[in-house]
């Protein structure tokens, strides 16, 4: 039955132990019932009973020399039981709530795609031949000038850029298509070159802009040289519809017409 006790009673000093800022044991009884006379110590009840117990403090020296003397010398007092307990405290201040950040990162880099085919020959436009008015019965004021407009359809279905950017169109020529060998010729009646439009269209946003994207569209007219368009991150398809007007003011010379056209996307 003592062992049960003993075991009950560790148990209960593990849970105190345990609990916020429980008191760790430090305990000394005396078995006796007397009061004890101890001069200039003072006197001292050792009336403690074990479910009522005064403790004496175990601060050494001569307090607990002289109880001690007085017990283990004594037939009258009894007998004395002393207990502790020492556990070292939490390393840190105990908390009831732990708050942990990750701060995860990474990169994307910067990119811009067009698709325009496998090779060069692909974004080398042809009009083949560009039909003028050569009938022998056709008015002076409209023999050599063109038949009809020129055109050309280009799309690729990828195109865009991840980020703020510009798309940009410029020819390399004002004029448009020209002849750069064309010889001589009146220029009042004749001219060498042949002014084209060229007009952009895709699904995109406006520049720093959250939102569902929308047509836009850029246009190089006749007299142009170049327009650019300024928009946030996109991603579509593209047309380009280029068209040369019928000239009908002038005839054309005979000879190579060319020019170049230039799409370009900038990251902003």
């Amino acid at each position: 039955m003592k062992k049960i006790l003993l075991a009950a009673t560790a148990a209960t000093a593990l849970v105190g132990v345990a609990a916020p800022a429980a008191a760790q044991t430090n305990t000394r009884h005396y078995a006796g019932t007397e009061t004890l006379n101890l001069g200039l110590l003072g006197s001292y009840n050792l009336n403690v009973g074990v479910n009522n117990p005064q403790n004496f403090p175990l601060i050494g020296g001569a307090l607990t020399d002289a109880l001690d003397t007085l017990v283990e010398n004594s037939t009258t007092i009894g007998t004395r039981y002393t207990a502790t307990a020492d556990a070292p405290s939490d390393s840190q201040a105990a908390v009831n709530r732990v708050d942990v950040v990750f701060t995860l990162k990474g990169k994307v880099n910067t990119d811009c795609s067009f698709y325009s085919g496998n090779n060069g020959s692909a974004r080398n436009i042809d009009f083949g031949v560009i039909g003028i008015k050569t009938g022998d019965n056709e008015n002076v004021n409209q023999a050599f000038e063109m038949v009809g407009p020129a055109t050309a359809e280009i799309e690729t279905l990828t195109a865009g850029c991840n980020t703020n950017n510009t798309v940009e169109i410029s020819k390399d020529d004002i004029r448009g298509l020209v002849n750069l060998n064309p010889g001589g010729y009146d220029t009042n009646e004749f001219q060498a070159h042949i002014p084209y439009e060229v007009t952009a269209s895709w699904t995109g946003v406006a520049y720093n802009a959250q939102a569902a994207g929308t047509t836009q569209s850029l246009n190089v007219g006749t007299n142009a040289n170049a327009a650019q368009l300024t928009q946030g991150a996109w991603r579509s398809n593209m047309t380009i519809s280029i068209e040369a007007p019928a000239v009908n003011s002038h005839g054309l010379v005979a000879g190579n017409y060319e020019g170049r056209t230039t799409v370009t996307l900038r990251a902003s």
